[in-house]
């Protein structure tokens, strides 16, 4: 996408609330590799993807600076709720600053520690929604966990899964690139799932887990 179209996009589409953008903004002048803020355009797609599928519970996998987290709590209502998991500890104060500046914010739970340590500890089918966005290299392992987390019906979001574009480039695959390709052969061969790739920013896959009564579920 050029940087005229994001642009026209972004003119073209709800505006972010105003901590949201505060949020992003700071995330871009304050960390290293601010673009990994899920972003404006990112940032409302997950808000209309969360509201169209109504969760209860949501899990994220990778909070960073807290923007998608609060992104997806802006969407949920009742008594729903989201747990992120970040690994970082010395983002913590950063995104508890952040998550403590909207209303949302009371909806999330934050995590600290590593993903996989987090998710082998809780029971199975405990979310309705599952927002992938950590260690690329680990997509594969948290495609399985994240499966036995999820309820029949429930769906997972994973980014970044073209990876600027590098999974169909030859000879330039590192470990993170590996990563993506691999979870990519695995959703693509996976008959308990429908998928989806939509080719937004670094590309973003939408995987609903079907329920184990539907024809051609072998779960």
């Amino acid at each position: 996408m050029t940087q005229e179209l994001e642009d026209y996009i972004d003119a073209h589409i709800d505006p972010d609330p105003e901590e949201l953008h505060a949020i992003d903004r700071a995330t871009n002048v304050r960390l290293l590799n601010g673009r990994m803020c899920s972003g404006h355009i990112q940032g409302r797609l997950l808000k209309m993807l969360v509201t169209m599928a109504a969760p209860q519970r949501v899990l994220e996998l990778g909070t960073f600076s807290g923007y998608s987290a609060l992104s997806i709590a802006e969407a949920l209502e009742g008594d729903a709720t989201v747990d992120t998991i970040e690994v970082d500890d010395e983002l913590e104060d950063f995104i508890r600053k952040n998550l403590s500046s909207t209303p949302a914010g009371s909806r999330v739970r934050l995590h600290i520690g590593d993903a996989m340590r987090i998710m082998e500890g809780w029971d199975d089918c405990h979310f309705d929604l599952i927002f992938i966005d950590a260690d690329k290299r680990q997509y594969p392992d948290y495609y399985r966990e994240a499966m036995r987390l999820l309820r029949p019906g429930g769906f997972i979001l994973a980014d970044n899964t073209l990876w600027d574009g590098h999974v169909v480039e030859q000879g330039r695959h590192s470990s993170q690139t590996e990563g993506i390709l691999r979870f990519n052969d695995i959703v693509a061969a996976d008959s308990a799932v429908e998928k989806a790739i939509i080719p937004i920013r670094d590309g973003l896959t939408i995987i609903r887990k079907l329920p184990a009564t539907q024809p051609g579920n072998k779960r």
